[in-house]
């Protein structure tokens, strides 16, 4: 009926879905290249489940988040922000490592740089391995290989190399161009080269994005949540998101009351890379 009306109405018509809401809305992409400023890469850690892709983080963020998670599965994506020893600002996504969460992984692919791909020693590539490096080849994201629980007795380094080869990610040692560290999330082994490499990697990406316009991001994840209300955690991407702004996502539109960072803190605004939480 709205169509015949529309063209009775002499006007051109087009049928959209619910999803084109946001076209448009969007802001120029003719970022000057004066205001770009560098900015921190964005890293996701993939992985088969119970490889130790949140352990590694814990150590890295010298946390702990396991403790607190059912069964010590990571029911969702969490976003933290570290500064390494050096002052580099690095972003990392946790992604869950369940088969349950297929769609939410792929998600956290596109947001992403850089990828480290965690594989346990003592177990080698599994089938949600696999996944990771067909998202991370799909987004066309450098991988960076984490070869954990190196201190177990019956870890095996090379075999995971070895097994790696046939899904084409070949590692340095085996005279490659993915980057590979050997490391332990529960002895802190190979963490600083790790850090290293995945800064290395960042500044061949020359990431920069301007930070003097209106924000733009990804909802990473959303909740509703019992006492605050309909709480989603933004990675905002370009621009700088304040206290106050309108922000929009699909058809739902809501005001920014408060942005929590990752250490739980409220803040005034965020920059680009930066994940915060947003109240309202």
């Amino acid at each position: 009926t709205a169509e015949l009306v529309v063209s009775e109405f002499g006007h051109n018509l087009k049928r959209v879905s619910a999803a084109d809401v946001e076209i448009g809305l969007k802001g120029s992409d003719d970022d000057k290249d004066e205001n770009m400023e560098l900015r921190a890469p964005v890293v996701t850690v993939m992985g088969h489940v119970d490889h130790g892709k949140t352990s590694l983080l814990d150590a890295i963020r010298k946390t702990s988040t396991t403790a607190n998670e059912a069964g010590g599965i990571t029911q969702h994506i969490g976003a933290y922000q570290v500064t390494t020893d050096k002052g580099s600002l690095l972003t990392f996504l946790d992604t869950p490592g369940h088969s349950a969460f297929t769609s939410m992984r792929s998600r956290g692919a596109q947001v992403t740089d850089v990828i480290v791909l965690v594989v346990a020693a003592d177990d080698g590539v599994m089938p949600q391995t696999i996944e990771a490096i067909n998202h991370a080849k799909a987004a066309k994201v450098p991988l960076i290989v984490a070869i954990n629980k190196c201190d177990k007795e019956n870890a095996d380094a090379n075999k995971v190399r070895t097994e790696l080869l046939k899904y084409e990610v070949i590692v340095e040692a085996m005279s490659g161009e993915v980057l590979d560290v050997e490391v332990s999330a529960s002895t802190g082994k190979g963490l600083v080269s790790l850090l290293e490499n995945i800064i290395l990697q960042s500044e061949l990406l020359e990431l920069k994005a301007n930070p003097d316009r209106v924000a733009e991001g990804t909802v990473i994840e959303a909740k509703l949540d019992v006492g605050r209300g309909p709480v989603a955690t933004v990675l905002v991407q370009n621009g700088t998101l304040n206290k106050g702004d309108i922000i929009v996502a699909g058809d739902q539109w809501g005001k920014v009351r408060a942005l929590i960072d990752s250490q739980n803190k409220k803040v005034s605004q965020a920059g680009p890379s930066v994940p915060v939480e947003v109240l309202g």
